[in-house]
């Protein structure tokens, strides 16, 4: 589940030193011509308020090149819209949460607490959605492994210690194949325990930076202090000099001591999470181990209704739903892109990797339950039974159902290296034309605009969205920060679900369309995804046409302008 894991860097300047500054830059009119005009991008920290909303914000108006909400909900102000239904595939989803509870499907057709399966579609009290990740009896899988440890254990137990003169010409290319993956495993396990010592060493930078920033504070003397009463400062004490030069520099380059204390809150929830994980473990067997069969796409009727999970080990769904359908307007935290939504939880989504028949159901219980958007926000590098993952997408273009998918955050060129889901068994050519692939762009209106960690390419990353500093719901009716292309998705898919709402007449492949083709154009240069290193810290730079297929970044503005020229004509 490469996708679902926080955004992390291998330096704290990763986060630390990247700032909001841009230049003077130039953008397309909004009407999506062809036309540059030269704007000014925001300059200098932003404020706490635009820090939480950006990704709403409009470049033209707020000079933060955010999706255009406000603009867009003036552009509907006089119509109305119908209720879309959009699934969200995940880990759990707290659907009591004070700021999604009135968001929430609810299954009309379905008594709760009855232990009937009233509308006799195999779930029995499916409420909210359905948990694929459990059993009748109430058990719930939080962790699961890798596909790459699966798949591995499985060769293991066929083959054991047999030497390639042991093995039936039938069952030679399965293990020539399991060689190279075990090889591949075991790297990866060695790269896992490298990682969790960055994680430490990291962790002791940020402590010395965060002591730094008191000692600092006290010897100036106040809270607030300027990058120019550094400048003035006058120590003697070479140590507190040092000090104070390495707050300047941090200054300088844009970070501040709260953004050192959020990266220290995720650092240690991830590096929490990475020595806990399961997904190296070739033992763990807790999904493995429910009574349905993993291997019979036809063993579809287990899980149970626990669509939220367990509160304290699961956040990532919660966020989702947020950034797509969060209760407008009601005076408590966040606002989600679009109003006339029900989210319905299908939770298939563990902290490891997700199995491709829970997937699939998923998909399929989406539909089959009258979702009209559904967005996956998880991926994986292996997928031995994909082909019950492409039905199930062909099952949702039949039905009229767009998926919006994250790209990855691998930093990758997912036209040459393979990540799952996808709609495109070949890299080059798409199963249908349902699938809507995101990246994930940040606030930065600049070369840093791409994130740094999310995967691109021009054939199967259609469009570019926020997804970087997202602010949204958390269980226990919390709300943080995340980063991710699993937040650049339901960023794209609540406007996928608002053109749903006012322009339902439009289809799955018009509305993945529309998207694409009315976003902000970008004609700039830009850092290639990945390509910074401790070798090349200025990495690459390439056209940002060059990371999708569009060349644009999602705007909802734009899109419902857009949707209502293809219904009612141009006026």
């Amino acid at each position: 589940m490469r996708v679902l894991k926080p955004i992390m860097f291998t330096a704290v300047a990763g986060i630390l030193f990247a700032s909001c500054k841009s230049s003077i830059a130039t953008i397309p009119v909004p009407n999506g011509s062809d036309n540059v005009i030269n704007i000014p991008a925001k300059k200098g920290a932003f404020s706490e308020n635009e820090r939480q909303t950006w990704s709403h914000l409009d470049l033209l108006t707020d000079s933060i090149p955010g999706m255009s909400i406000a603009k867009a909900y003036e552009f509907v102000q006089n119509k109305k819209g119908t209720t879309v239904i959009v699934g969200i595939a995940d880990s759990g989803t707290d659907v009591e949460h004070e700021d999604l509870k009135d968001v929430a499907w609810t299954n009309p057709k379905e008594i709760a607490g009855n232990n009937i399966d009233d509308d006799k579609n195999g779930y029995v009290d499916d409420i909210h959605g359905w948990n694929f990740l459990g059993s009748k009896d109430g058990t719930i899988v939080n962790a699961d492994q890798l596909e790459l440890t699966r798949i591995v254990k499985r060769g293991m137990d066929k083959f054991g210690d047999k030497k390639a003169s042991e093995i039936a010409d039938t069952d030679k290319a399965e293990f020539e194949q399991y060689l190279k993956l075990k090889e591949k495993y075991t790297k990866s396990v060695e790269a896992h325990k490298q990682e969790l010592v960055n994680l430490a060493q990291t962790a002791e930078r940020i402590n010395q930076i965060e002591q730094n920033f008191k000692d600092v504070r006290a010897f100036i003397g106040k809270d607030n202090y300027t990058i120019d009463d550094l400048k003035k400062a006058k120590p003697t004490d070479p140590k507190m000099a040092a000090k104070i030069a390495d707050i300047t520099n941090l200054l300088s380059r844009g970070a501040s001591e709260q953004e050192l204390l959020n990266y220290k809150k995720q650092l240690m929830d991830y590096k929490k999470g990475k020595e806990a994980s399961k997904s190296y473990d070739l033992d763990f067997n807790a999904r493995q181990s429910l009574p349905d069969n993993l291997y019979d796409i036809n063993d579809k009727f287990y899980g149970n209704n626990n669509v939220i999970g367990s509160k304290d080990l699961e956040s990532h769904g919660t966020h989702v739903a947020g950034i797509v359908a969060a209760s407008r307007n009601n005076g408590k935290g966040v606002n989600g892109v679009a109003n006339n939504v029900k989210i319905m939880a299908v939770r298939v989504v563990p902290d490891g990797d997700e199995h491709d028949k829970d997937v699939a159901l998923g998909i399929r219980y989406a539909v089959d339950n009258g979702a009209k958007v559904i967005n996956t926000s998880f991926g994986k590098a292996y997928s031995p039974n994909k082909q019950w993952v492409y039905d199930a997408i062909k099952y949702a273009a039949k039905n009229d159902v767009l998926i919006v998918n994250a790209a990855g955050n691998d930093g990758d060129d997912i036209d040459e290296v393979k990540t799952f889901p996808n709609d495109s068994e070949d890299l080059n050519t798409e199963i249908s034309d349902n699938v809507l692939t995101v990246g994930a762009m940040s606030a930065s209106y600049d070369e840093n605009l791409p994130a740094s960690f999310s995967n691109y390419g021009k054939k199967n990353v259609d469009v570019f969205a926020p997804g970087v500093d997202i602010y949204a719901t958390m269980p226990l009716d919390k709300y943080d920060f995340n980063s991710g292309t699993s937040m650049a998705a339901p960023s794209a898919a609540g406007v996928a679900a608002l053109v749903r709402s006012y322009y339902p007449q439009l289809s799955a492949s018009q509305v993945k369309h529309i998207l694409m083709n009315s976003g902000i154009k970008i004609n700039f240069n830009v850092i290639k995804p990945g390509s910074q290193s401790r070798q090349n810290p200025e990495g690459e730079k390439v056209p940002f046409s060059d990371l999708s297929v569009s060349g644009r970044v999602v705007n909802a503005y734009n899109a419902l302008k857009m949707a209502d020229s293809i219904v009612n004509g141009k006026k």
